[in-house]
């Protein structure tokens, strides 16, 4: 058995937005085929598909009604058969998300629920009576805000739903839900998918005594948008059961050679301990990935230090580092205070993600250097952001569709009007215009991919940090005889850094940077890789 997913790249498609094939402004699996080899193009292992199953979309798919079902927005299951036959033809692997920390109501397990307190799925969702003045059991609150708890008038007892009211919670400490969910999991299984993306994975356990939530010891001088980042939530989720419940999740997939997982751990306070729980050993998960990158943070502490921790003690865990995804604000838009000019930004972005020690998960539309896009209230469809606008503009911004061909309308998504629009700083990066232009961001990202899949160190080597102050993120990669040393500037401004037995000249993937005997120089943004003998290179650099 291989560990193809060991330092793998993993490309998110966000289905609603890659291409549509009908008309009908949202994105589908034939369009994901048709557009197929742009993917193959850019040489990822492969493609994690966000939320397919039947549903309302109140949450845009990850409110699922069908488990087993795709949803007509997007196709059928015949054509999700002919998606996976057509990406592993081009040596791709799929993954898809499971969305089974929660259901939608209108999912036949809740409606069964709801209906009384002795039927054979009373149990399946989380219960409970109210206080004696009517209010609910504790005060646990919802991440689209409010409480957590929602009153059902058949059942005359509240339920909880971390999400939307209409994301009823599942009752994991309940056998028979795991035994569902992991059927649920042999089913794609079986129809030849590679594995899973388990969404919010540390939210599967609630504890069973109820109790309230804290509240946290620090806002850090901010005051809350949202009340929910006002609880440390020591109950409500990432709960020691969870162990033990990934472990029958590993069990089960292991009866599928090559198949993989990666678990989203969303936990401000625990998420990097969580990740390196939930991924240590062989019978747990195979990676996570944490919020830890997908935040305004950007400087050489700050990625020093949360690798540096989750591999702290020799841990045998596994991460999947990510700087962007559907749910949070691009990081060309987050970062850019930091760059002078979004070019370099975008080079750096891709150069470091796929050197840090782990896998990497590009966000569809990161190879075109795409920015957040900005959303009118009016066009808004997140949920999230009509609740909490404009502090919150919601996740919208980084949804829109992606822009193909920039002299057509909607810059080739769709023939009608799109659930998002396509903006014209997106349609000025289209992938026609990309593909056309050697030095493009898109063709940096395939060169990068092609040159580090030859580079040993880099997919599953050992990482070591320099000592160098701000701006300069310095490390080496490591395996067999031979290192490869990574300097990176993360500033606006040039700096000069010094480096001592390395190869004479840099990787052609080195980006505004010079190399003259011992000199670095590194431009804005700039980036240089070098490779030297096992143990041998050194670099320094103190500011001022």
């Amino acid at each position: 058995m291989t560990e193809w997913w060991r330092g793998g790249v993993i490309y998110q498609v966000y289905p609603r937005s890659f291409q549509d094939s009908n008309g009908d402004g949202v994105g589908d699996l034939p369009g994901i085929i048709d557009r197929l080899d742009h993917i193959a193009s850019l040489g990822v292992d492969c493609i994690w598909l966000s939320p397919i199953n039947s549903s309302p979309q109140a949450d845009m798919g990850y409110d699922v009604s069908d488990y087993n079902q795709v949803d007509p927005l997007f196709g059928s299951l015949q054509d999700f058969d002919v998606l996976i036959e057509r990406a592993h033809a081009l040596g791709i692997k799929v993954i898809m998300d499971q969305v089974v920390s929660h259901t939608s109501d209108q999912h036949p397990w809740f409606r069964e629920s709801c209906f009384s307190k002795d039927n054979a799925r009373s149990d399946w969702y989380v219960w409970a009576d109210a206080n004696p003045d009517g209010t609910p059991p504790n005060n646990w609150l919802s991440v689209f805000g409010g409480s957590a708890w929602e009153w059902h008038t058949s059942r005359k007892q509240y339920f909880l739903h971390n999400f939307l009211t209409s994301q009823p919670d599942l009752n994991y400490h309940n056998p028979k839900v795991q035994d569902a969910v992991l059927d649920v999991m042999r089913f794609w299984l079986d129809r030849g998918l590679d594995g899973f993306r388990l969404d919010t994975v540390n939210y599967y356990f609630h504890d069973e005594k109820l109790r309230s939530n804290p509240p946290l010891k620090s806002l850090k001088g901010k005051p809350a948008v949202n009340p929910y980042d006002m609880q440390s939530h020591k109950y409500s989720k990432s709960q020691p059961e969870n162990v033990d419940w990934l472990k029958r999740v590993r069990t089960m997939l292991n009866d599928y050679p090559n198949a993989t997982t990666v678990g989203e751990v969303g936990d401000d306070e625990r998420g990097l301990e969580l990740m390196r729980l939930y991924t240590s050993g062989q019978d747990l998960l195979h990676m996570c990935y944490s919020f830890d990158f997908l935040g305004p943070k950007f400087s050489a502490a700050h990625f020093r230090g949360k690798v540096e921790a989750f591999f702290a003690d020799g841990g045998t865990g596994w991460p999947c580092w990510s700087f962007s995804n559907h749910d949070v604000i691009r990081h060309m838009t987050r970062w850019a205070p930091h760059s002078a000019s979004a070019a370099d930004l975008s080079r750096q972005a891709a150069a470091l993600m796929m050197t840090l020690k782990g896998s990497v998960g590009l966000y569809q539309g990161e190879e075109l250097g795409l920015p957040e896009a900005d959303i009118l209230y009016e066009e808004l469809t997140d949920p999230r952001g009509i609740r909490f606008w404009p502090e919150d503009k919601g996740r919208d911004g980084c949804r829109t569709p992606i822009p193909w061909q920039h002299a057509m309308n909607h810059a080739g998504f769709t023939t009608g009007k799109p659930w998002l629009p396509v903006k014209h700083a997106a349609a000025a990066l289209s992938v026609e215009t990309q593909n056309a232009d050697p030095g493009s961001t898109l063709n940096f990202y395939r060169q990068f991919i092609a040159w580090r899949k030859a580079q040993p160190a880099l997919l599953t080597g050992s990482i070591e940090f320099f000592k160098a102050d701000e701006p300069i993120l310095a490390f080496r990669r490591s395996a067999g005889n031979k290192d490869v040393i990574c300097v990176f500037n993360l500033s606006a401004e040039e700096r000069e850094v010094s480096v001592s037995k390395t190869g004479t000249e840099l990787e052609p993937v080195s980006h505004n940077a010079s190399l003259e005997g011992k000199a670095l120089t590194l431009g804005p943004n700039g980036f240089a890789i070098v490779e030297a003998p096992a143990g041998e290179g050194k670099v320094r650099y103190k500011a001022g």
